[in-house]
């Protein structure tokens, strides 16, 4: 099995800063797509942002600018620093990936448990 595991929610001051992480283990081979979505109360889940093995990125519109994803592929880790952050962007941040485990040559999508980000202004 796989686990992805996000940390570095918390709650800042609308200008702040904040840098999630998250960190997959388990029977990993290989991490293609990893990304960060958000789902604010009574919203749908969206995405934030999504990077490849490659380090080609996407943004969602409204973050373009602010938020920044990255991700080490020898730690199979994705961080996500969020500057300028405004009460709009109060959500549970939720870490995704595709997998391919080991043995196996089907692409897995797993989610982590989320992290709650407040902004409060």
């Amino acid at each position: 099995q796989v686990q992805l595991v996000e940390s570095g929610g918390g709650l800042v001051q609308a200008g702040g800063s904040l840098r999630l992480s998250c960190a997959a283990s388990g029977s990993i081979f290989i991490i293609n797509r990893m990304g960060w979505y958000r789902q604010a109360p009574g919203k749908q889940r969206e995405l934030v942002a999504t990077i490849t093995r490659g380090g080609a990125t996407n943004y969602a519109d409204s973050m373009k600018g602010r938020f920044t994803i990255s991700r080490d592929n020898a730690k199979n880790t994705v961080n996500l620093q969020m500057n300028s952050l405004k009460p709009d962007d109060t959500a549970v941040y939720y870490c995704n990936a595709d997998v391919i485990r080991r043995g196996e040559l089907r692409i897995n999508n797993y989610w982590g448990q989320g992290t709650q980000v407040t902004v409060s202004s």
